[in-house]
């Protein structure tokens, strides 16, 4: 899994281990973000069942200015956390 776009293309990104969590593929965050345009760069961003915050991370390399992560596994915060650390936001 890695960023798809934005300032943080290309860098790799950290799963929740376990079976509980399932990483949103590339090509569904490529429709997804083919949909909604352009970012604003003045965009609140709230990714809910976040995960790996993939979602999340996207957004804020795409410009967003803030994002907010929501999830409920501890393990999952953990990795979300690793992920914001290694993209450097």
């Amino acid at each position: 899994m890695r960023v798809i776009s934005g300032s943080r293309k290309g860098h790799r990104l950290k799963s929740p281990k376990g079976l509980d969590t399932r990483p949103t593929q590339d090509r569904i965050k490529e429709s997804l973000f083919n949909i909604l345009g352009d970012i604003k760069e003045d965009s609140l961003v709230l990714d809910l069942f976040s995960g790996s915050g993939s979602v999340g991370i996207e957004f804020l390399s795409r410009g967003s200015k803030e994002c907010y992560f929501i999830d409920n596994s501890l393990n999952s915060i953990k990795t979300i956390g690793y992920n914001l650390d290694a993209t450097k936001f």
